[in-house]
């Protein structure tokens, strides 16, 4: 995979950018917000692995920015900005995971494998339930003729429901779908992406589809008796 690694402090990237290399992964390194810009944008990357406390522009900024443009690459924080305030904000503004600092390698690694699988598994380009469509070659979530784009997080578990419409799925087979078995996903991150679904699947006025079934799952049904 082509990885970028975003990281200020010289002794982390060489040695995310060693560890990476030693796992058969092609590595780039910026060293400030504004070269992430540049580099993300310019290049074909898998993942992007993304500081938050980052020169000239911040981490945040770097992320909404490269999603307001529409780049559907897997982007991980990883930072030692631990406060729930701020995961919940990475993660609102399209990160497809967020690793804390400190950390262990095998950990990082193992989140980089279960970014890179999610989407694989998509057999058609298109998915549909009421008037939602899902566009696997866009990543867009089209409703009512608005066009919405998705992280690659956020399609792997919408796409979940949409095969599931009607059934509820649970908590433990939606982290599943979107980072891998195994994954140690808290509920509560979970739940943070399942309300930027909700805000991405209904605006103002519009029937929300996207339903809790409390203390099991979520589910997607056109109306809830």
């Amino acid at each position: 995979m082509r990885i970028l690694v975003v990281e200020d402090r010289r002794r982390m990237a060489a040695l995310l950018k060693r560890t990476l290399r030693s796992q058969g992964h092609y590595v780039s390194i910026a060293s400030n917000g504004g070269e992430a810009l540049t580099l993300g944008r310019s290049q074909d990357l898998d993942v992007i692995l993304l500081d938050v406390a980052l020169p000239v522009v911040d981490g945040f900024t770097v992320l909404r920015q490269l999603r307001e443009e529409r780049l559907t690459t897997s982007i991980i924080m990883v930072t030692a900005r631990d406060a729930m305030s701020d995961i919940i904000r990475g993660l609102d503004l399209g990160a497809d995971d967020y690793l804390t600092k400190p950390f262990a390698l095998d950990i990082l690694l193992a989140r980089i494998r279960a970014v890179s699988r999610r989407g694989q598994t998509v057999t058609t380009d298109k998915l549909e339930f009421e008037d939602l469509l899902l566009n696997r070659q866009t990543y867009e979530l089209l409703r009512k003729g608005r066009s919405t784009p998705l992280t690659r997080t956020e399609f792997a578990l919408l796409e979940k429901l949409i095969r599931n419409a009607g059934l509820i799925v649970t908590k433990d087979a939606l982290i599943e779908a979107g980072w891998g078995l195994g994954a140690e996903v808290s509920e509560n991150s979970l739940h943070v992406f399942i309300r930027t679904l909700r805000h991405k699947i209904a605006v103002e006025g519009e029937a929300q589809l996207l339903h809790t079934a409390r203390g099991i799952g979520y589910t997607l049904k056109a109306r809830v008796h």
